[in-house]
């Protein structure tokens, strides 16, 4: 069993940054792909950003490319997401997932693994 814990949400301005983590229990971290989606009130959960087990390749929605930087720590068991320039509409409850396989999805239901989610607020 995997335990998924996010830290690092809060209120920001339009703008500005915030870095989003994850810690990871389980000693095959490395090797589960692992996600960051989002739920903003009155939505559905959407994909972020997802990267591999071992290799790191990322993806991305393209709401946040070029703004958001999925990474991984596997020493520390830990992911991450950066966020900058952030906007209003990315106010919402994220959480991070992880599956294990090394290859990571844009599907949450593929997922096996969810954390309970830490709340982004951006005020315009």
């Amino acid at each position: 069993q995997v335990q998924l814990v996010e830290s690092g949400g809060g209120l920001v301005q339009a703008g500005g940054s915030l870095r989003l983590s994850c810690a990871a229990s389980g000693r095959r971290f490395s090797y589960y792909a692992m996600g960051w989606f989002r739920q903003a009130p009155g939505k559905e959960r959407e994909f972020v950003a997802a990267i591999t087990g071992i290799t790191g390749s990322r993806n991305y929605a393209d709401s946040v490319k070029g703004r958001f930087t999925i990474s991984r720590d596997n020493a520390k068991n830990t992911l991450y997401l950066q966020m900058n320039s952030l906007k209003s509409e990315d106010t919402a409850v994220y959480y991070c997932a992880g599956r294990v396989v090394v290859t990571p999805s844009s599907r949450e239901y593929e997922y096996d693994y969810w954390g309970q989610g830490t709340q982004v607020t951006v005020s315009s």
